[in-house]
């Protein structure tokens, strides 16, 4: 076994050598300059280029919504991590979020550098932090990849003996060098010193600005380069302890060049938030981001060559430096006082900070956050005039689906409750806190006869028709039809406003707590949507905390929060009760799909006045009148039925126009008209559903007790489907049952 270890241990060993030279961790300058030739435009980026590429680099995805067609970027998906722990940490929703930073990235690249602030805002817990997170994460692992590789520099001094001769300069070349030309590939015990660059200097800088200029534009000429190098690399110079280095070996060696590029190691480097290199998060303590001290402070020179002895060297430290190349997250920037960041102003319009002795090129993008209040205050102040030209302000609101909702806490909190996660339990909370955010339309920006609908149009309506698409099932097809059209103007409606949509609400971070109390209801053995409702009653009556709770009450059932705990727990019971039904095994539901299905194929023929091909006989037949009149009773729509015909084609033909590659989808284009025919359907059936809920309760509360084989077997049967089906566990379909047995079969007999 020991052997067995030993063996492996030298395989691992040999792995990691091999990837270390396959992944080029250490050039000299002359090689470096030849593997720059390859692909000069991607080793030339600035930070900013470099996080938009990252961005393009992991793709994106046309993502539907009622409100339109977005663009996802798939890095804050987090592909590249394992399954759940992506699940947990991406973002979920916030793509207008995502567009905007990609078009203020796009911007500064075409401007040449980032000279501007990202400023993030919302309320707390919009997931402005997870936003910088996604994109830090991305940032690690696309530095790791040959497209994201990343260089700098450091100064290496071999040994008097490797010169042959004094440990100055003027000695002969060093013996054993990789190229026998540099000393950057010398083993250890031929380095006297190595200076360390902390700035992360680009290795071109070392080429003076102007033949650098003509070698970068002929380079980007060659490859046809769609944009120019950016003014980084152009422009930019060497750090001050670099610049002291370079002209003290430029002077030793009489003014060659070559002679002081032997001293130059470049060094492939990767993005780390742990250790802080490229991804760099700042919280709001007072401190100052950028600093210098003297080298001699921290380590002794003895080691370097004579002419550098003399030399007073300087090191620049902070937050600024250490994010270099990458990103620099400000969370809750707008928490300092001003004379703690107003160096920004300065920072981001000429690019450099400066220090003692002097001024350190920043090479990163700075993304800060900050929520909605500190930015108001912020918008009084005289200062902030002067602020608003470097800053670009990215609005980050909560989100308005509930499904979006019900995903955050599905991934980030259901799986730390360590018990049965009971259905609709995260649905609750997630239908809570997005009601909380609704805003109730403004009727006179629309023209009619859509001011009406708006008017009408109350926050559990609104609450469907962002989540599904779903318009009120009150309205007519037409009105239906409508409404969803101007979803997109609904929801866009209040982008302007002080007080936006989505500014105001429960926040995930009170939902967190509801939800892990209500995992501990001794009541449930498990998380029980019915204990979320009775936190939610309970987080309701510290009105004084929360300023969604003050909001004045307005018609339409907005800011209502008594009528939104109703409205949920009428939901549920509705969930429940559907459930139950499906599970008796008394309603086929595919049989009303395929009954609407053959419904809407006789319609077509009727309204065109054809007959159809019968599949079973082979014979032309008229459409079936019967069936479609029995079909149009179950819809509500006995009297009118040419209106409900017209009606279908129509939407059917306006499906066509707007999905032209589609074929038709029945259960999505008619999704209330289903939604009818199967409640009639069930409503039939209503007696025996009470029956199956009293007999699951005496299996499961009383052992089945006063249940005979054929009743037990039946409900045995349906607890496999509640099981097998919806994700029920015995508790929490006996909790559900029970619910129902109480507050919708109390008085129905058979």
């Amino acid at each position: 076994m020991p052997e067995r270890i030993l063996e492996e241990l030298a395989r691992i060993a040999l792995a990691v050598q091999k990837e270390f030279k396959e992944e080029r961790r250490l050039l000299s300058f002359r090689e470096y300059l030849a593997l720059f030739a390859t692909d000069s435009v991607r080793h030339s980026r600035d930070a900013s280029r470099y996080l938009r590429d990252m961005f393009d680099h992991f793709g994106r995805e046309t993502v539907l919504r009622p409100w339109g067609e977005l663009s996802r970027f798939r890095l804050f998906d987090l592909p590249f991590l394992e399954p759940g722990e992506a699940r947990s940490d991406a973002l979920v929703g916030q793509e207008a979020v995502q567009a905007e930073i990609y078009r203020t990235l796009s911007n500064f690249a075409r401007e040449g550098r980032a000279n501007r602030v990202l400023l993030l805002h919302g309320p707390n817990g919009s997931a402005k932090s997870t936003v910088a997170a996604c994109v830090a994460k991305a940032l690690e692992h696309y530095s790791v990849l040959d497209e994201g590789a990343l260089y700098r520099f450091h100064w290496v001094f071999p040994t008097q003996a490797t010169l042959r001769g004094s440990i100055g300069f003027g000695g002969k070349r060093a013996q054993g060098s990789a190229d026998d030309n540099s000393y950057a590939h010398l083993p250890d015990e031929q380095i006297d010193s190595r200076l360390f660059v902390e700035v992360r200097d680009h290795p071109l800088f070392l080429i003076p600005l102007a033949a650098r200029k003509e070698l970068l534009e002929r380079m980007f000429k060659d490859r046809r380069a769609s944009e120019p190098p950016p003014a980084w690399i152009l422009r930019g110079t060497l750090s001050h302890k670099s610049q002291q280095v370079y002209e003290a070996l430029l002077t030793s060696y009489g003014g060659s060049l070559d002679e002081v590029l032997r001293h130059v190691q470049v060094e492939r480097y990767f993005i780390s938030r742990r250790y802080r290199v490229g991804a760099v998060t700042l919280g709001p303590q007072l401190s100052v981001d950028a600093g210098e001290r003297q080298v001699t402070a921290d380590r002794s020179l003895g080691a370097l060559p004579t002419a550098l002895q003399s030399v007073t060297l300087f090191e620049a430290f902070g937050e600024l430096l250490d994010a270099a190349g990458g990103l620099l997250e400000f969370s809750d920037l707008l928490k300092r006082p001003l004379d703690a960041f107003k160096y920004l102003q300065i920072t981001a319009e000429t690019g450099e900070v400066a220090l003692r002795s002097q001024n350190v090129q920043v090479n990163c993008v700075m993304l800060a956050s900050g929520n909605e209040v500190h930015l108001n205050a912020f918008r009084e102040h005289p200062e902030f005039e002067s602020f608003r030209g470097r800053l670009e302000l990215i609005r980050a609101p909560y989100l308005l689906s509930w499904l979006d909702e019900q995903r955050i806490y599905d991934a980030q909190i259901a799986s730390q409750v360590q018990k049965h996660v009971a259905p609709h339990a995260t649905r609750m909370a997630a239908m809570f806190a997005v009601l909380t955010r609704m805003r109730r339309p403004t009727s006179e920006r629309y023209e009619k006869p859509l001011q009406e609908l708006v008017t009408e149009l109350t926050a559990i309506e609104k609450l469907d028709l962002y989540a599904s698409g779903t318009a009120p099932a009150r309205l007519d097809d037409e009105s239906a039809k409508s409404l969803r059209a101007s979803i997109g103007q609904l929801y866009r409606e209040s982008e302007a406003y002080p007080i936006y949509e989505g500014s105001i609400g429960a926040s995930p971070r009170e939902m967190r707590t509801v939800l892990l109390d209500a995992a501990q209801d001794p009541r449930y053995d498990c998380l029980s949507p019915l204990a979320v409702l009775a936190e939610l009653d309970r987080l309701c009556e510290r009105t004084s905390e929360y300023n969604w709770l003050q909001q004045e009450r307005l018609a339409g059932g907005y800011h209502d929060h008594v009528l939104f705990r109703k409205a949920l727990h009428a939901r549920l019971l509705d969930s429940f009760e559907d459930e139950f039904r499906v599970a008796s095994g008394l309603v086929d539901e595919t049989r009303y799909s395929d009954l609407f299905d053959r419904y809407v194929t006789h319609v077509s023929y009727w309204v065109k006045r054809e007959k159809f091909r019968n599949p079973l006989t082979g014979q032309y037949e008229e459409p079936d009148e019967r069936m479609m009149r029995e079909v149009e009773a179950l819809l509500g729509s006995p009297d009118k039925p040419e209106d409900l015909r017209n009606g279908l084609i129509g939407t059917i033909a306006a499906w066509a126009i707007d999905h032209p590659d589609e074929p038709l989808d029945n259960a999505r284009v008619f999704s209330s008209q289903l939604r009818r025919l199967r409640e009639s359907a069930f409503a039939e059936r209503r007696v025996a559903v009470a029956t199956l809920c009293r007999d699951l309760v005496a299996l499961l509360r009383e052992d089945g007790s006063g249940l005979n084989e054929a009743r037990r077997a039946a409900a045995e049967k349906a607890l496999a489907v509640l099981q097998a089906r919806f994700g029920y566990q015995r508790g929490s379909a006996g909790d559900a049952a029970v619910a129902l047995v109480r507050e919708r079969f109390l008085d129905v007999r058979s």
